[in-house]
């Protein structure tokens, strides 16, 4: 046997392409892409509305769609029946976001979901600290659903803050990790940085739009997250393709 064939490197791309193609893999995929049912929640929750004004996306936080009672908050009017649709979204979302950062090993984020890849040359660390920022942000969502605003404000923001800073350095993260590796690693540096600068212009200017500011913070690390799981999950499909040929190629033999 050769000495390439034996090197670390092609023996790293052999576990990797083993780890892509394996069950939890697939799952912590399916997990990241289902975080995009918040979309469909918030259209429905939406439509119920039933305060004295129409919802506007433009003034009215995501918030206000989860709180549990009718009247006057933070000078909005608030009226939301379907709220408890809204909040079990927000934990969903969370939960997802969790589930996916737990099930995708350390060694997919590192060879960017792709197969017959060694893992990025970086320390391992770079994928670990995402990993945890995911799932860091996915328990600030957890804690926004179960909380909400009219309930208890303290804890109802912190944990909003807690989904947005670590959701958004987590994209920031992914692209330093990806980016000689994926070309989609310039669609999550966009997202994140535009969820961060939302993030401190929304604590720090006062006067704006800031249901429009929020969405701003909240929708890219949504489609963001979204979009690592369908590039894993490809590469799921890819490395299963791979394994499937390599065994008929032995069985042929």
């Amino acid at each position: 046997m050769s000495s390439a064939g034996t090197s670390p490197a092609r023996l790293l791309a052999v576990v990797s392409t083993a780890q892509l193609a394996r069950t939890r893999s697939i799952v912590g995929a399916l997990a990241k892409i289902s975080i995009l049912q918040y979309f469909v929640a918030e259209a429905t929750v939406i439509a119920a509305w039933a305060g004295p004004q129409p919802y506007s996306r433009r003034f009215n936080v995501i918030s206000d769609l989860g709180a549990e009672h009718c009247g006057t908050y933070s000078g909005r009017n608030v009226c939301s029946p379907l709220h408890l649709l809204m909040d079990a979204s927000f934990i969903a979302q969370g939960l997802a976001m969790i589930v996916g950062a737990l099930l995708l090993s350390t060694v997919l984020f590192r060879v960017a979901g792709k197969p017959g890849l060694p893992p990025a040359p970086q320390h391992p660390g770079w994928a670990v600290a995402i990993r945890v920022l995911i799932i860091l942000s996915g328990l600030g969502t957890v804690v926004v659903g179960l909380v909400p605003e009219d309930v208890i404000f303290g804890l109802h923001y912190a944990g909003a803050v807690t989904y947005f800073v670590p959701g958004g350095l987590s994209l920031v993260a992914l692209w330093w990790s990806w980016r000689r590796r994926r070309i989609v690693s310039g669609f999550l540096l966009l997202c994140g940085v535009v969820s961060l600068v939302s993030t401190v212009v929304f604590g720090l200017v006062p006067g704006i739009e800031r249901g429009t500011v929020e969405r701003l913070m909240a929708y890219p690390i949504t489609i963001g997250l979204s979009t690592v799981g369908v590039v894993v999950g490809l590469g799921c499909r890819r490395a299963r393709a791979v394994l499937r040929k390599q065994t008929a190629g032995r069985q042929a033999v």
